[in-house]
């Protein structure tokens, strides 16, 4: 038990993102995407701005695709730094922090249902903010002793 009293919300992110952009390398995800990425080192791998408007013979869509969803792991790893951070130390997450989370978390499973989203991001977001409640909780009840 111990250890999963260890297990902080940060270091669940942290792993959501590993294997998220790890995911995104797989044959199973954009390991197509990336080869071609590699054969320009990873260097303007978009032609940014003049792809707009995004239309259909002017929009690479799976590069945009690909780049995403990779980098969308990457920001969760600094994100569960911060959150390890905050509740090694013993402090809870804001509550503004937590709801928004699971805001922006409904509306990514609004828009893709059947992905990640829903299967493993949204029952962390609700684990996130009933254990931050509980703390919350329990710290504001050693405080008024």
């Amino acid at each position: 038990m111990k250890i999963i009293n260890k297990i902080t919300n940060g270091i669940i992110l942290i792993v959501i993102g590993i294997l998220h952009s790890k995911l995104a390398f797989s044959p199973e995800g954009f390991g197509n995407q990336f080869l071609k990425f590699s054969k320009t080192y990873f260097f303007k791998i978009s032609s940014g701005l003049d792809e707009l408007p995004a239309e259909i013979g002017k929009t690479n869509f799976e590069t945009f695709a690909a780049f995403w969803f990779f980098y969308f792991g990457l920001l969760l790893i600094p994100l569960g730094l911060l959150v390890h951070s905050i509740e090694k130390d013993g402090r809870t997450l804001p509550h503004y922090f937590t709801v928004s989370y699971l805001i922006f978390l409904l509306l990514g499973c609004y828009m893709v249902p059947n992905s990640g989203f829903t299967i493993i991001m949204l029952p962390h977001a609700i684990y996130m903010l009933v254990r931050n409640y509980l703390r919350a909780k329990k710290i504001s009840k050693n405080l008024s002793s």
